[in-house]
């Protein structure tokens, strides 16, 4: 019996650490929100897991607006509150 116990209690130690691991690397719910200002406007940029999924831009004059992606998965962002208005994120220079 006294045998048994030692296993039982060397096993759980074994688990306990690898347990820790797995709570450590648990991808979080919430999002990282990153705060800058641009000239007179704000902008929030939502993340998850590294990945931007929305933009929120709040001007000095005027009301705020979101930034989403338009397929969920592609570098194209609309307006939330005008779908059909794609943003345009021409290449004009580069050296």
């Amino acid at each position: 019996m006294r045998k048994l116990n030692r296993l039982l209690l060397a096993s759980v130690l074994s688990v306990c650490p690898l347990i820790t691991l797995a709570a450590d690397e648990a991808p979080s719910a919430e999002p990282d929100v990153t705060i800058r200002q641009d000239g007179d406007r704000f902008i929030q940029e939502y993340r998850v897991n590294g990945f931007l999924y929305a933009v929120k831009i709040t001007p000095k004059h005027g009301k705020p607006y979101f930034l989403v992606r338009a397929d969920g998965t592609s570098a194209q962002f609309i307006r939330s509150d005008q779908p059909d208005m794609l943003i345009p994120q021409w290449e004009i220079f580069s050296w």
